[in-house]
């Protein structure tokens, strides 16, 4: 699929939503890190397009105790991609999940 041509104007704007979207992502992970937040407190937001949009593994790596290795192994045993977005999980993912991280 080719990309479309766009304008300088929109091309900052584009530019602009990107940037703001890592930073709010970021400031997400910043809270699961901190304990402000949770790894249900996150999948209760599921909808919202900060929360949709995270990688799994990028999520679960931010919880304290949980690296890569770990992460990949887990996500590996309950056959979750490890590609895989918050938007894309289903219930039993979600579940099984809920299950191992709380």
């Amino acid at each position: 699929m080719a990309l479309p041509q766009l304008s300088d104007e929109e091309r900052r704007m584009a530019l602009k939503k990107a940037a703001e979207a890592r930073s709010a992502q970021a400031a997400l992970r910043a809270k699961v890190k901190s304990g402000e937040l949770s790894f249900r407190d996150v999948l209760a937001k599921a909808g919202d397009p900060v929360v949709d949009n995270i990688k799994v593994t990028t999520l679960i790596e931010s919880i304290p105790g949980y690296g890569k290795a770990k992460t990949a192994k887990m996500l590996a045993e309950l056959k979750i991609s490890d590609s895989r977005r918050i938007r894309g999980l289903g219930e039993k993912q979600k579940a099984n999940l809920l299950e191992r991280l709380g």
